[in-house]
């Protein structure tokens, strides 16, 4: 058997400047959205990543036409006929959870196969179906499916999360934007993705008010009245965030193009706090460093807080401080796995509970490590381009998942990077 990974040679360089490619985590979404428009909607800026094959396929299943330009997609849904998700789709990518709320606002039902995707917490979806069930929708559970049904239809209700879940709060709004009445999801989601679904499903005839703030009003229209429309995603923040931790570790200078700095406030302040200066316009961001790294304390936190996808990157800049950090995991519960990857390269953690205290040290050693999520795996590749000798990342399909073309980025940066296939007698 053979497998392909990502060869890094340390040569402690990363400058220039790098267009960071469309929303992940909002993309995905707006696919899903789409299924409310019946008809032809075209989406701009949407990455080349695995996920998005995923959840192009899931929307091929249930009926619709889904054609791709460049980073343009145009998603007719007005042949969708089914409302079933098959298991071997959305078993690769727990996003496929999000086609829920507009199956069951379109048909008023959906089958839906319990999610899968990066093994890095529970990530219950008891959240989505208490909120759903709130609107008017029966659940029943199916040998590993979800059987959603509105006997009733669907009416307004106030909803207040127990948590601000993204993927939760994604989904009431596109089941509440055709429910009778008015909804209230209360201690919503404050992610720039929200906000960008939410631009998108106004665009479409939705009546939403408050996105990007805790309280968010969705007054219901009739589904027939929303319409397909061409919408633009948003650049991905926690792939600008980890080409800035690369220009960290390397002193750049790099310039982000492509993104709201405004998205990545807590990330540039605690970057500025360890040492980097950075320059910001309205869609980029400047970053160089002269003086040696310092330390930091951070806890992750939802949106407008420390971004948990954004952690892993981090910890590889403390590891290379001048003192001893402390990051505090607060949303999954398994993201500190990627430690034990960094400690084979000569780290200094130390995990207990959910805190990792990071004591800085010199340098990093070459080695063969494993991506255990996608965030992970591309910080793994960064560790390689300050490691001394050769970094064999293994599991690359992870960070296929969520960033595009990264080698070919990197490389484009001054990297010493490429991907390669190990045969068998060669691990």
């Amino acid at each position: 058997m053979s497998e392909e990974v990502i060869v890094v040679e340390g040569n402690n360089t990363l400058a220039g400047e790098v267009r960071v490619s469309g929303a992940k985590n909002s993309a995905l979404k707006l696919i899903a959205a789409s299924l409310l428009g019946r008809g032809e909607t075209v989406l701009h800026n949407v990455p080349l990543i695995s996920d998005i094959d995923v959840m192009i396929e899931v929307l091929r299943r249930l009926g619709a036409t889904v054609t791709r330009e460049d980073h343009t997609l145009i998603v007719d849904t007005s042949s969708v006929d089914k409302c079933e998700t098959p298991y071997e789709l959305v078993s690769k990518m727990r996003a496929s959870i999000s086609v829920l709320g507009p199956l069951v606002g379109r048909f008023g039902k959906a089958r839906v196969a319990m999610p899968g995707g990066c093994q890095i917490g529970a990530r219950k979806i008891d959240m989505h179906m208490v909120g759903l069930e709130a609107l008017g929708v029966k659940f029943d559970i199916d040998h590993g499916f979800l059987d959603a049904s509105t006997p009733h239809g669907l009416h307004g209700a106030h909803v207040i999360l127990d948590f601000p879940s993204v993927g939760a709060t994604e989904n009431l709004l596109m089941a509440s934007v055709v429910a009778d009445g008015t909804t209230i999801i209360e201690n919503a989601a404050r992610e720039p993705e929200i906000v960008d679904l939410a631009n998108m499903l106004n665009k479409m005839g939705a009546k939403i008010a408050g996105a990007g703030e805790s309280l968010i009003e969705i007054t219901g229209v009739a589904a027939e009245s929303l319409h397909p429309c061409e919408h633009t995603t948003v650049g991905d923040r926690i792939e600008a965030g980890t080409f800035l931790v690369g220009a960290a570790l390397t002193q750049g200078p790099l310039r982000v193009v492509g993104v709201d700095p405004g998205y990545l406030r807590m990330a540039i302040m605690k970057l500025e706090s360890m040492g980097c200066e950075i320059e910001s316009n309205s869609d980029s961001v400047t970053l160089r460093r002269a003086v040696p790294l310092r330390s930091t304390e951070i806890q992750t936190l939802p949106h407008p807080g420390f971004p948990t996808d954004l952690q892993a990157q981090f910890m590889l800049l403390a590891a290379l401080a001048n003192d001893m950090s402390v990051i505090t995991e607060n949303v999954f519960e398994n993201r500190f796995m990627f430690a034990a990857e960094l400690i084979r390269m000569g780290a200094d953690i130390t995990i207990e509970d959910h805190h990792a205290l990071v004591r800085g040290v010199q340098k990093l050693q070459g080695a063969d490590v494993s991506s255990t999520d996608l965030r992970a795996g591309a910080a793994l590749v960064l560790a390689g381009i300050v490691a001394e000798g050769q970094t064999r990342v293994h599991n690359i399909a992870h960070i296929d998942r969520g960033y595009e073309d990264y080698v070919g980025k990197l490389s484009s940066l001054g990297v010493n990077v490429s991907r390669m296939v190990l045969d068998e007698g060669m691990n």
